[in-house]
C-alpha cells in the first residue's frame, strides 16, 4: 500500500544507516524524495537504486549558509515540502577526561546548530507553503534521556535536539506537525565505535519501520524498540539520588 504517494519528504542524512534505509522504505511507499547529505556520490547510488526517480540535493548541516542557500533554491524552485526530516549526526565514545574539544565543536555545529537552523529555515519555508501536510522530525536520541557514561558529548548534543523540539512542537503553528525521533541502539557506522553491551539491537531497516509508522501517528516522540526505551524512561522518571548510582553502573 503505497500510504506515503504524492507526498514529497525531505530526509537530511539519507547516505547511509537510518537515513538510507528510511529512504528506501518511503520510496517503496509511494513518496517523492530530496535526498541529502554531505557525501554526493552515496546519494546518488541511493538514487539510482531507488530507480533514479528522486532527487538529490547534497548538503553541508555544518555550514549555516549551506543551508539557507539550499532552502532558499527550494523556495525557488516551487517545491512543496511535506515532511522534512532531519538525521544527520556525528558520533565519537569519549570519556569526559578525554574529551576532544575540537571534535566537540564539531560534532555540535553538526547535531545541535545545524538542526537548529534546518529547523528555522524548513519551519519558515513551511509557514509560506499551501499543504494539507506539513511535518518536521528531528531526531534526538534515547542518550538524551539522561547523562550516560562514555556518550559524550554525543548525549549532550542530543539531549539539546530533545529540549529544542520540545519548545518547538509548542511554538510551531498549529497546521505543521513536529515531530521527535528517539532510536535506541540501531546497527550503523555509529554503533560499529561502540566496544559495551548495546541491548536490543536492531536493524536499520527496523528503525525506518518504526519512523514511517510513526509519521503517520498522532504521537509526538518516535521511539524505538519499545521494550528498551520504556525502560530507558523509567530511568529517566526516577530522583537523581536512585538514577544516578543505577546509571553508574553501566560504566
Amino acid at each position: 500500500m503505497k500510504i506515503f504517494k504524492n507526498e514529497t519528504i525531505w530526509i537530511v542524512g539519507a547516505s547511509s544507516g537510518i537515513g538510507r534505509a528510511l529512504a528506501i522504505n518511503l520510496s517503496n511507499q509511494g513518496a517523492n524524495l530530496l535526498l541529502s547529505a554531505r557525501r554526493k556520490a552515496e546519494l546518488e547510488n541511493l538514487n539510482q537504486d531507488l530507480g533514479g526517480i528522486h532527487t538529490v540535493v547534497p548538503i553541508d548541516v555544518e555550514n549555516k549558509e549551506d543551508i539557507q542557500n539550499t532552502i532558499d533554491e527550494i523556495r525557488k524552485s516551487g517545491i512543496k515540502i511535506n515532511r522534512a526530516i532531519f538525521l544527520a549526526a556525528l558520533y565519537e565514545p569519549q570519556k569526559i577526561e578525554d574529551l576532544d574539544i575540537d571534535f566537540c565543536e564539531k560534532l555540535f555545529k553538526v547535531n545541535v546548530l545545524g538542526c537548529f537552523s534546518f529547523a528555522k529555515n524548513i519551519l519558515s519555508l513551511m509557514k509560506e507553503q499551501n499543504s494539507e501536510i506539513k511535518q518536521i522530525a528531528l531526531c534526538g536520541s534515547i542518550a538524551a534521556y539522561t547523562g550516560l557514561p562514555n556518550g559524550q558529548p554525543y548525549s549532550a548534543s542530543k539531549a539539546a535536539v530533545q529540549n529544542f523540539t520540545e519548545s518547538l512542537k509548542v511554538e510551531a503553528p498549529k497546521n505543521i506537525d513536529i515531530k521527535l525521533i528517539s532510536p535506541g541502539f540501531i546497527r550503523t557506522r555509529i554503533t560499529d565505535k561502540n566496544n559495551f553491551p548495546m541491548p536490543f539491537m536492531q536493524e536499520p531497516e527496523d528503525a525506518a519501520k518504526a519512523i514511517a509508522k510513526g509519521l503517520k501517528s498522532k504521537k509526538f516522540e518516535i521511539h524505538f524498540p519499545k521494550r528498551f526505551t520504556l525502560q530507558a524512561k523509567l530511568l529517566r522518571a526516577l530522583p537523581y539520588w536512585l538514577a544516578l548510582p543505577l546509571t553508574k553502573r553501566l560504566k
